[in-house]
Order: structure tokens, then sequence, then C-alpha cells
């Protein structure tokens, strides 16, 4: 059983669960699957907008689809999360990254 399949189980256990959703978008990436990685990564973000970690992930894979305004929009709302929770490092992560797509 590969790695998709393993966190898919555990995902019909507890459909909900940010982490093991996030997990799966990431391994869909690796697998080149960006299609399925962005529905998850959407999906997450609109059920837990506080969930701080996607927004990076999600705004670089719109970045590779030449999604350049979406992007941005994921970066600044993801800042605007990262401050509201008082999580410098992620506040400075997507920062950095907004900063090298922008300027």
């Amino acid at each position: 059983m590969n790695r998709i399949e393993k966190i898919k189980e555990f995902l019909q256990q507890n459909p909900k669960d940010n982490f093991l959703r996030h997990a799966l978008a990431l391994e869909y990436i690796k697998e080149g699957n960006d299609t399925e990685a962005r529905i998850l990564f959407e999906d997450i973000l609109k059920d837990s907008p506080d969930y701080i970690g996607s927004y990076y992930h999600l705004a670089k894979l719109l970045e590779r689809l030449n999604e350049t305004q979406a992007a941005i929009t994921c970066y600044e709302k993801g800042m605007e999360q990262a401050k509201a929770a008082k999580d410098n490092h992620a506040y400075n992560e997507l920062q950095a990254a907004y900063e090298d797509l922008v300027y």
C-alpha cells in the first residue's frame, strides 16, 4: 500500500482531518497531480481558514500554474491568518515567498 492509499484509508475514518488532507495534498504534488492537491488545499482553507500551512503550499502551486494573482491573494490571506494567530515563523515564510513573487 503506497502513502496515498494509507492516507486515504485514515481519511475514511476522519474525512475532515486537516493534517491528513494536507499530507495527502503534498503527496499528490510529489506525483505531479496538482489538480487533486489544489482541490484539497482549497477545501482545507474553506473549512479552516486558520490552517496556515496550507496557504504557502497552495500559493506555490498557483505560482507553478502561472496563476500569479491568485497566488498573491493566497499569500496575503495566509499572512493575515498568521498575523492573527501570532505565528511569526509562518508569517515570515509567507511574506518572503510573497515578496519573491511580487518584487
